[in-house]
């Protein structure tokens, strides 16, 4: 599923990969001795002086002497804690490599995953509330006027080279994306940054031109190592570092990576929070969920996400814990609105809406977009492909924001008939008989074209490989013609950030606990292989109302969800996904590794602490 690393944890993103962690069969764990001081009774000696009254020459005399005595005593102390075992590898277990490990640039799960434990930035998760708490800094304030936001740097914290790191490496990484020099989804994290000071060199104060209700969240990237790049940006995009990060500043380092098969991080034994107990963590390429359920169920595999089908035999497997919980997310089919065999970025350079941006000649008429979400079973999905682990969505915002969601919209439940209706007004019809539709007055196609379009996932993953084979028959009872394809994850985002699809299978995790998803919505970031508007939805109206719910003076809950509930209706009337639900995940792992501690926000929040017993 996509994560969005936007937010402050954005680990961001497109989540394509389900991941799964295991231990390393070669280095064995290696126990360090430490001394634990116990409670003991001593014997020991004491001097003291005492005072004695004595007869000098008649006379009574108090005088002080010195004595020695042989006593017991009782130290009570504070005994250190129990050592625990150092060493050892987990490997994480997915059919998907990472692309690219610089952390302003990715734009999936893979690169996210590895990246996130290789460059830590300003602000984290809580694994427990959603909620954004410090990272590398210790704190910040917010000026009066809500627009400023100064943040002091914790001190002590260095680079893997010895660097120390500062306040000039968040700046540097904010201004690279204000630079105009990267191409990256990234941009929208500082559409409303106005100015970056460096008050110190430990000390910086990001000034917004208004009122941003998600600035922190917008400010959680991991940081580049300023020393390391040149002052203009320009060697950013292809420096060798965005595959072989040589200076990081997170819990492990990169030894090595091999592409396709596996990439191998150690620990930095100088992480601020400590050195990992573990050596080190190992990524894994496999072909399929299926060897990834397996290595699991042996102990090849100690942790890692367990999809549906798999649910059952898992609970019965005793060395291991599950943990579930509702994701942040969802899964949804993706339409290309716009031409998908001419891509074209929404906006110019100026800002103005690009004239040369082409509409898809089936998928550009919203009848056609709401007769496929009536084609389509969304409960059997639910119930067959995802075993009931799943609630049905009907918009772009998650029940679990209780505040911002609508829950007033009407499902479009399965219903052919009216998918045959929808497609018959909007020009659809089968005046040969063969099964298929063809353009009879339709709003974009040639007289005569096919309903035909191709619907694309990544392979390897199950759930998506099923649905895709579901919607396929689904849509071929009402006259579609599908052409179903199930891709090499990396070809996969080729065809995906290219806008040079008709229909994916695909989803959004970590969308966090803030309704703005403006990055999947508005014109700026409908840029063909750089952002994540790659379905091409454009409505001004749309644009307005996120805008306003982001910047509103106060931020008052009430009424910014007011206005995310309206742009619910919208994309519900509009159709650029056909929602099908958000997933109950579960995660599992073996209970032989210890100080695992999940929470339903992220579980990798103390993998420094993790040790196999």
């Amino acid at each position: 599923m996509f994560a969005r690393k936007k937010w402050a944890s954005i680990f961001a993103l497109l989540v394509i990969a389900s991941m799964i962690l295991s231990a390393c069969a070669t280095p064995t764990p290696e126990v360090v001795e430490k001394i634990v001081t116990q409670v003991v009774k001593e014997t020991v000696v004491q001097k003291e002086v005492v005072k004695e009254t004595i007869i000098v020459e008649g006379t009574p005399q108090v005088v002080e002497k010195e004595i020695t005595k042989i006593v017991e005593v009782e130290k009570i102390v504070t005994p250190t804690p129990t050592p625990l075992p150092e060493g050892g590898f987990v490997t994480s277990v997915t059919f998907a490599d990472a692309k690219i490990l610089n952390p302003i640039l990715s734009s999936d799960s893979s690169s996210s995953w590895v990246h996130g434990f290789l460059f830590e930035g300003a602000l984290n998760t809580d694994p427990w509330s959603g909620e954004t708490i410090p990272g590398l800094v210790e704190g910040w304030t917010v000026s009066d006027d809500g627009l400023t936001y100064t943040f002091t740097v914790r001190d002590g914290i260095y680079w893997t080279d010895g660097t120390q790191v500062t306040a000039k490496d968040f700046a540097f990484t904010y201004e690279a994306l204000m630079s105009g020099e990267l191409e990256t989804p990234r941009l929208s994290n500082v559409e409303l940054i106005e100015k970056i000071e460096l008050i110190d060199d430990m000390t910086i104060a990001f000034t917004f031109t208004e009122i941003n209700c998600v600035a922190l969240p917008d400010l959680g990237l991991g940081w580049l190592p300023a020393h390391m790049y040149g002052d203009d940006f320009t060697d950013i995009m292809e420096n060798d570092l965005n595959t072989n990060p040589t200076v990081t500043n997170g819990p492990f380092t990169l030894k090595e990576w091999v592409k396709d098969d596996h990439i191998t991080l150690v620990r930095n034994e100088n992480y601020w929070q400590g050195a990992p107990h573990l050596e080190g963590l190992i990524y894994k390429v496999v072909p399929n969920q299926t060897i990834m359920i397996q290595q699991l169920k042996t102990g090849e595999v100690d942790v890692g996400g367990v999809q549906p089908q798999y649910l059952v035999e898992m609970e019965l497997q005793e060395h291991l814990a599950l943990f579930k919980f509702f994701d942040d997310g969802y899964t949804y089919i993706g339409f290309q609105m716009g031409d998908p065999n001419d891509p074209q970025p929404r906006l110019n350079e100026d800002g103005t809406l690009n004239e040369a941006h082409g509409i898809h000649p089936i998928l550009g008429d919203k009848l056609v977009r709401q007769a496929i979400v009536y084609a389509i079973d969304r409960n059997s999905i639910i119930a067959k492909v995802n075993f009931g682990q799943g609630a049905p969505l009907h918009a772009n915002v998650v029940p679990a924001v209780g505040w911002a969601y609508n829950d007033e919209l009407e499902p479009r439940v399965y219903d052919p008939d009216k998918a045959a209706e929808l497609l018959e007004e909007a020009g659809w019809t089968d005046t040969d008989g063969d099964g298929i539709r063809e353009c009879h007055g339709c709003a974009y196609a040639e007289e005569g074209a096919p309903l035909a379009l191709n619907l694309k996932t990544n392979a390897g993953n199950e759930i998506r490989e099923n649905i895709g084979v579901i919607a396929q028959d689904q849509l071929g009872e009402v006259g579609f013609d599908i052409e179903f394809e199930a891709m090499e994850w990396n070809a996969y985002l080729g065809v995906l950030l290219g806008q040079t699809f008709d229909m994916v299978i695909i989803g959004w995790t970590g969308l966090g606990t803030d309704p703005d998803d403006d990055l999947f919505w508005k014109a700026d970031t409908d840029i063909p292989d750089a952002g994540f508007g790659f379905v091409s939805y454009y409505n001004p109206e749309v644009e307005e109302l996120l805008q306003t719910a982001k910047t509103l003076p106060g931020c008052d809950q009430g009424e910014r969800g007011a206005l995310y509930k309206k742009i619910q209706e919208y994309l519900y009337d509009e159709q650029p996904y056909n929602w099908l639900y958000v997933p109950r995940a579960t995660w599992a792992y073996n209970k032989r590794i210890g100080g695992v501690d999940p929470g339903p926000w992220t579980v990798w929040h103390n993998v420094h602490e993790w040790y196999i017993k």
